[in-house]
Formats: C-alpha cells, structure tokens, sequence
C-alpha cells in the first residue's frame, strides 16, 4: 500500500511504515517526473542539500536501512551510530525532534531493535511533510524538472 502523498492538500494522516518516502515523492505531485523514470528522491534530496536541510531525510533514509538489519551486534552497533550521528542533542547531523521522543529513543538503546527510532523517525517525517516537501513542490529546481519533462513529452 503506498503512503499518502506528501501533498499538502492530502489532510488524511499517514500511518508511519505503510510505505516509503520514495513512493511517496511519486506521488500525483510528481507523476509527470516519475512517468518519465527521473528519480524524484534524488531530486528532493538534492533540493534539501541546496537548502541546507537534509538531515531529516538522511535519518529517515537511514533508518530504513537500519530496520533491514537482523543481526543483533550489528543492530546494536548501528543504532549508537544512528543515535550519535542524527539523534544525540549535539549531534553533527542533529534532526529536529522534542526532548520527549529524543528520550525515548535513548531508552529504546538499551535493548535495540529495528523499532528503536520508530517515533523519532515518524516525527523527521511529518516534519518534511509538513515543511520541507511543500517547499520542494514550489521550487524552481521542481518547476524547471517539470517543464523539461513536458517539453521532452512533446517531443516524443
């Protein structure tokens, strides 16, 4: 089942796992970019790094990785990694997440699992939902990929 779009307009709430960022960027917003086999991800992420604000998707991005993992040391380790990287209040590629989800997720290190960064990932999610994706879809760089794919559908 494919997540609901990250389009603004789309009011119904996402349930966190129902699908992956990626099928959401493929979207109604960005099906003319899809049709065409252009990577939307790439795009996003790119149009996050212009601005200085891919950490979100990175974290998210990450842990879908991590929740692949089934060995138990490399679980363990990965998340202190995950933690220090993206979670620890200080971190080099600190998310924006509240004190209480940051806790949690410290407690959920004590025992590891692939749900550890459930919420903390669930909150990197909505904020790129509510913030970042909207700003994607006003952008020049989304608008420009938009035109060229039309003028590459004539063309064709």
């Amino acid at each position: 089942m494919l997540r609901p779009s990250m389009d603004t307009r789309d009011k119904r709430r996402p349930r966190h796992g129902e699908g992956t960022l990626a099928s959401s960027l493929q979207s109604r917003s960005s099906r003319k970019l899809s049709n065409r086999g252009y990577d939307g991800m790439i795009t996003f992420q790119a149009f996050l790094k212009a601005e200085f604000s891919d950490e979100n998707l990175e974290f998210w991005l990450v842990c879908e990785d991590y929740k692949k993992v089934k060995c138990s040391f490399r679980l363990s380790a990965k998340a202190r990694k995950i933690f220090k990287c993206h979670v620890q209040a200080g971190a080099p590629r600190e998310i924006n997440i509240d004190h209480k989800t940051r806790e949690l997720v410290k407690r959920n290190l004590e025992a590891p699992s692939t749900a550890c960064f459930h919420e903390a990932q669930s909150v990197a999610y909505d904020l790129m939902e509510r913030d970042s994706y909207p700003r994607f879809l006003r952008s020049g760089i989304y608008r420009t990929l938009l035109d060229s794919t039309s003028e590459s559908i004539i063309k064709s």
